[in-house]
């Protein structure tokens, strides 16, 4: 019976060629032997697992090979190369700096660069896990490196490329490795499962291959512990069991819960999540991964985004068809901000079990929102100091408040906007003041004026001040002035303008009563009157202030 040898090393690559996702760095390797370009130094540097070790000793093996075919690839007949897979080759060494970090182990080094090649062409040093020797062993290293003889050549790998000195790296030629693709792990572990005849499903190879974290060591690692658990055939059950991996149709079922408002099903999914052993961080960060997912799956072109099999990314692309991008993008916000909390909150589960009905409120927010702008009468909120108490006018009921702004709220300037449009809409309906002309003097105006203004007393103080604080000024055709200290205040009554016409022509039983809000000759823009405006001054000099306020999701205390 044969001795068993681990997958990563059995099909480990022997040729440049069959190395997978570094095709720019093989490439360059071999025009460099094509072209007789070889440099004394290289230093590959990257992840664990991405083959910088192997893309070392297939170089090291193709520079010796006496009949390097045309595709520069050692021919695997000649005396170098059959020394080589045997590993007896005494022109290729291998050094671990983890374990022979010292100077002495430096020097031993630089005595045998001295004697050259006895067969071969050129003798080649692979330095694993360079970053490892001393102070003192790399300086020993320098002088050899920088003018080593015509027959020496140094490969050095690392994986913490910033911790090699500087002077070492301007010595070598450095190849950044990158981590491989999902797709490209996905397709060596099918074919080495082909290899092996072993049964395996797309989503179970993928899950596998994004569990690696693009090192197809681990990958390859993985996988053997798979087929040792479930025998010939690796099914997705199989795997997630293995490793602990929570299942996505979970994400996929939590969703629609949300999407449905009903949070007590959502509730009860965390619970058997938890009752499984899932970690509280491992949830969240894999919800979060989901959002993200739905948002990418919204638009074919970015479909290919999406790092998961294909019957998977037609769940996502069939989910993402049901969720407004609002949606997406407020529950990935409020997601990070409770991913950024979770490590500092005492009730871990409390804390997710909020996540979860937060998100189930802005789904019924938005349908509100939406409700609302069908309606003939829709209820808008605004910031600032207006009146909680709704006020009826012709068209619209306006409910001030000034707590958070929901998805359905609507600033001073949209305000405006559609006061505006109820404007020309009431030109073209009928004016139920229209032949209503009774006289009326100072007197009957202000009293009129102090009865709406008292509508303000309770709830919103400051408003009913401003009212209170001069007298409108009555001109002959019955148009109305009234002046204001402050831009605030301006914007304030002009948000409120329509409904008082409407009151203080009913009132005064007269149509032609017009109104025209003003500032007063010395008041200043700049001047901060209230919090808004304080704080509106405030960003205006600090423009971090507001950044602060977004990323902390702070309201203004009026």
């Amino acid at each position: 019976m044969e001795p068993y040898l681990v997958s990563a090393r059995k099909y480990r690559p022997a040729t440049f060629e069959t190395v997978i996702g570094q095709a720019a760095i093989t490439t360059t390797l071999k025009n460099a032997i094509r072209q007789n370009q070889l440099a004394q130094a290289f230093l590959f540097c990257g992840p664990r697992g991405v083959g910088k070790t192997t893309c070392a000793r297939i170089l090291a093996k193709t520079i010796n090979c006496r009949n390097i075919t045309a595709e520069v690839e050692p021919c695997n007949a000649c005396e170098s190369c059959l020394t080589f897979n045997t590993n007896a080759s005494f022109n290729i060494f291998e050094l671990d700096a983890a374990s022979n970090n010292s100077v002495d182990d430096i020097r031993s080094l630089i005595e045998q660069v001295r004697i050259p090649p006895q067969a071969g062409k050129y003798k080649v040093y692979i330095i694993d896990e360079v970053h490892m020797l001393s102070q003192a062993a790399f300086n020993a290293f320098l002088k050899t490196l920088e003018e080593p003889p015509p027959y020496a050549k140094f490969i050095l790998a690392t994986t913490e490329k910033h911790k090699v000195l500087p002077t070492i790296l301007s010595r070598c030629q450095v190849f950044d490795f990158r981590r491989i693709s999902i797709d490209n792990i996905t397709k060596q572990l099918k074919y080495v499962a082909e290899h092996q005849e072993v049964e395996t499903e797309d989503d179970a190879l993928h899950i596998i291959a994004q569990k690696s974290d693009g090192s197809m060591r681990d990958a390859l690692s993985i996988f053997d512990q798979i087929v040792s658990f479930s025998g010939r055939k690796v099914t997705y059950a199989m795997v997630i069991e293995n490793l602990n991996v929570l299942d996505h149709d979970y994400y996929f079922r939590l969703t629609d819960m949300i999407l449905q408002s009903d949070y007590g099903a959502a509730l009860l999914l965390l619970s058997d999540i938890y009752e499984r052993g899932f970690e509280g961080q491992h949830f969240l960060n894999g919800f979060s991964t989901h959002l993200r997912n739905l948002l990418v799956g919204q638009d074919a072109a970015t479909l290919r985004l999406l790092e998961v099999s294909e019957t998977v990314r037609g769940k996502y692309q069939a989910q993402a068809a049901r969720c407004q991008p609002q949606f997406l993008m407020k529950s990935l916000e409020i997601s990070n901000q409770f991913d950024l909390n979770y490590r500092i909150s005492n009730n871990k589960r409390l804390h997710l079990e909020i996540l979860l009905l937060q998100l189930c409120m802005v789904v019924k927010q938005a349908e509100k929102g939406a409700s609302a702008r069908k309606s003939p009468e829709m209820v808008v909120s605004i910031d600032a100091d207006v009146a909680k108490a709704p006020v009826k006018t012709p068209g619209k009921v306006l409910k001030a408040g000034n707590g958070p702004s929901g998805l359905g709220s609507l600033s001073i300037k949209a305000l405006e906007h559609d006061l505006k449009t109820e404007k020309k809409e009431q030109a073209v309906e009928a004016d139920p003041f229209e032949g209503l002309s009774e006289p009326f003097g100072p007197a009957e105006l202000e009293a009129s004026w102090k009865q709406y203004a008292e509508g303000f007393r309770n709830d919103q103080p400051s408003l009913f001040s401003t009212l209170l604080k001069r007298k409108p000024v009555l001109s002959d055709d019955c148009q109305l002035t009234f002046t204001v200290d402050s831009r605030h205040q301006e914007e304030q009554l002009t948000a409120r303008k329509t409904e008082m016409v409407h009151y203080l022509r009913k009132s005064l039983r007269n149509g032609k009563i017009g109104l025209q809000i003003q500032l007063t000759s010395e008041s200043r823009d700049d001047k901060p009157y209230t919090a808004v405006d304080k704080y509106r001054k405030m960003v205006s000099n600090n423009p971090s202030l507001q950044y602060l306020k977004d990323q902390l999701d702070l309201d203004l205390e009026y």
